[in-house]
């Protein structure tokens, strides 16, 4: 009978097309949560109860397998408390916290505040509320300072909060100066300690802090940590001390001299320091080698498109002052520092040709000479370290013959210098010759980012040589056609800065050195064409460049843990950069 009641009423609707309406209560979901929630505190059709401390929670086993993936596996698994009414978590758990986690799951609110964030990120990753753990991690990356970081990195790191971890580790490389005196430092597992004071980006410009943080440390607990001393004492930049304080201080220290290995190190690192005392060729040993934060950030430039100067930045004022005068100069020559020796590679002088001449700023004694010339002349070109070994990677030379000097098509060649040997070695030709391109070693590997190419288009691929096979690929096309860029290598990536169009002149790139994809980073305060970038530290900083009639008069800072730009000073007007590099430093006595 209902059934030929519905046949009838169906009929009578029907008009010959199929009417359809869709009812939706967007209410639904915040109403069956609130009924569940007061089914389970009248304890009705609850089918479990989980335990705390000495407190009982009665609850539905579908609204918790909903909500956690732990539970989920809990009771539809074949452990013993998918058939148990009581699931006991004892003193593993807070019965508060299991509380909040409990009452999110039932209304979709938690308050978090400082009191229960620590708490709540733990139980969120054990019980596998991942929203938990994540609104946690999210409400104590905003309430992080320097008096927690310490605490947050353990935290963090040990419950796979990746963005809280790296805003952390981040702030304990920036503040280790004071950090190292604290008890949370003293506290920590040696593998922290070591990560942290192993770090080339530790911010500290006097490394004996690094040394005195490593003895503060071992003598904590001097029975279980003297044996660890040798480790710790490997990561410390022992030749970047004072000579006296390297002498006086480390060599007479009982608690190291009476390590066979901590004498060996100390006894290795003060003929190294005796090298670099005495210019006895390129140290590259580990502990002597400056981590990045200290290093001294150099201008190339002068008042017109000629370079002749090298300028100072000083690290604390970033007041830039002029140092020392190029003794040949030149323009469209390019520069590279390896260690504390600046090259300044190829140009065009005074004559308009294009040279082969390599001049060569000592900044530990002030002084210039000459290496052996290049063997092909260029202008236009980059140059990158790479593995101790200084590249020129192509650029343009001069026709034989013509005066005055005009540009031949882009160069194909790439040499390499060995400042151990003097000497320069031709490589593998680029896959295709460009000049005005960005060239950086990363990764053990050399890039060269557009530039212009043979027929005089911008060239729109990287270009990527591989020192032990000697050859050149092309793994990549640029986000944009590039030339007059900047690059610099920013941890994992290069970070390509800049270009000669209205919209790439604002823009910056990053580059994943391994993988070879492309991501985009925060734009540049002004837009730039022709610019230089370098890294120190954990900073990127951008100096030079024009755009229209407008010269670029600042030296723009970019830092990843705000993830923004800052002008940091005025560069003088009468200055025009060149080049921009950073040098080792505290090598002195």
């Amino acid at each position: 009978m209902s059934f030929s009641n519905h046949e009838n009423r169906k009929s009578r609707s029907s008009s010959g097309s199929m009417n359809i309406q869709l009812f939706h209560k967007t209410s639904h979901a915040d109403s069956l949560l609130t009924q569940l929630n007061l089914l389970r505190k009248r304890k009705v059709f609850t089918d479990v109860v989980l335990k705390a401390g000495n407190r009982s929670f009665p609850c539905h086993r579908a609204v918790l397998a909903s909500c956690s993936r732990y539970f989920e596996a809990m009771f539809s698994g074949g452990l013993r408390e998918s058939r148990d009414a009581d699931v006991n978590f004892h003193d593993s758990l807070h019965p508060e916290v299991l509380e909040l986690l409990l009452d999110y799951a039932y209304s979709a609110r938690v308050i978090i505040n400082e009191e229960n964030a620590e708490s709540l990120l733990e139980a969120g990753d054990m019980l596998q509320f991942h929203d938990i753990r994540d609104a946690a991690a999210e409400f104590l990356e905003k309430n992080l300072h320097q008096s927690n970081c310490l605490g947050m990195m353990l935290l963090s790191d040990a419950h796979q909060c990746q963005r809280l971890y790296e805003l952390s580790w981040r702030m304990c490389l920036a503040n280790f100066d004071t950090l190292f005196k604290t008890e949370d430092f003293l506290s920590l597992p040696k593998d922290k300690v070591q990560e942290l004071i192993l770090s080339e980006e530790l911010e500290v410009e006097d490394e004996s802090l690094v040394y005195e943080a490593v003895i503060d440390w071992v003598r904590a607990d001097m029975e279980r940590r003297h044996g660890e001393l040798p480790d710790l004492l490997r990561c410390v930049r022992l030749a970047l001390l004072p000579e006296t304080y390297l002498l006086k201080n480390v060599a007479s220290e009982e608690l190291v001299m009476c390590h066979k290995v901590g004498r060996e190190i100390v006894e290795d690192a003060v003929r190294c320091k005796m090298r670099i005392l005495q210019n006895d060729g390129i140290v590259t040993g580990f502990c002597a080698r400056p981590r990045k934060v200290s290093q001294a950030l150099l201008l190339l430039g002068g008042q017109t498109f000629m370079c002749d100067k090298i300028y100072m930045i000083d690290n604390k004022t970033k007041e830039i002052t002029p140092k020392t005068d190029i003794p040949s100069p030149r323009k469209e020559c390019s520069a590279c520092a390896i260690g504390c020796k600046v090259y300044v590679t190829g140009g065009r002088g005074s004559e308009n040709g294009a040279s082969k001449d390599v001049w060569v700023y000592d900044t530990l004694h002030d002084e210039w000479s000459k290496a052996a010339p290049m063997l092909v002349a260029r202008f236009g070109h980059g140059s990158a370290e790479l593995d101790h070994m200084l590249f020129v990677v192509g650029g343009h030379t001069s026709l034989t013959g013509s005066f005055p000097a005009s540009p031949s098509v882009s160069l194909k060649q790439v040499e390499q210098y060995d400042p151990q040997t003097n000497k320069w070695t031709l490589v593998a030709p680029l896959r295709e010759g460009v000049s005005n391109a960005a060239v950086v070693g990363a990764k053990n590997k050399l890039f060269a980012f557009g530039g212009t190419s043979v027929n005089r288009d911008k060239y729109p691929k990287v270009q990527c040589f591989d020192p032990c096979q000697n050859r050149w690929s092309v793994p990549a096309a640029c986000p944009q056609l590039w030339r007059y860029t900047a690059a610099a290598v920013v941890g994992n990536h290069v970070v390509v800065i800049g270009g000669d169009t209205e919209f790439s002149a604002s823009s910056a790139y990053r580059f994943n050195s391994e993988t070879y994809q492309w991501s985009k980073f925060a734009d540049v305060t002004a837009k730039r064409i022709s610019c230089h970038a370098v890294a120190s530290g954990n900073r990127l900083y951008v100096v030079g460049g024009y755009f229209g009639a407008q010269r670029c008069k600042t030296l723009d800072c970019y830092d990843p843990a705000s993830d923004s730009w800052d002008s940091v000073t005025s560069v003088p007007y009468s200055l025009i950069p060149t080049a921009f590099v950073s040098t080792w430093k505290y090598l002195s006595a």
